[in-house]
């Protein structure tokens, strides 16, 4: 849930309260390799400095995930599992340093099934 007036409060709404951004940046992950966050909003940052927000995407990014992919709204679930379908590497174990690409060819397979907002909704960080 982005928060526009303070993005450290931007959080992820959970079962048991709020995951906000501040407490998602002081975490201690063990290796953290890859997030998707396909939850809406969660590249959205400040309205007032739109270029220098701090987002939930960028937040798991400093927190140390080598690769984050987030999206500016709601995504299309046939994306998502054709983009997963394409992350497994030929031993059958998701390699996140091929996130980017994955997504890519995830998109450019459902081009023509796809509307436009669905071919433009994600932002990739990292690796």
């Amino acid at each position: 849930m982005p928060n526009r007036q303070q993005t450290f409060e931007s959080s992820f709404a959970m079962r048991d309260g709020p995951l906000m951004v501040k407490d998602i940046i002081r975490s201690n992950w063990q290796d953290p390799q890859f997030a998707f966050l396909s939850a809406c909003h969660t590249t959205v940052g400040d309205e007032k400095s739109p270029d220098e927000s701090i987002h939930l995407a960028a937040a798991m990014q400093f927190s140390g995930f080598r690769s984050v992919i987030g999206s500016m709204w709601s995504v299309d679930e046939e994306v998502v599992s054709t983009f997963y379908g394409n992350l497994v590497n030929g031993s059958g174990r998701l390699d996140c340093t091929c996130a980017a690409m994955a997504l890519h060819k995830a998109v450019k397979k459902l081009r023509k099934k796809i509307p436009l907002e669905q071919q433009i909704v994600f932002v990739h960080i990292g690796v």
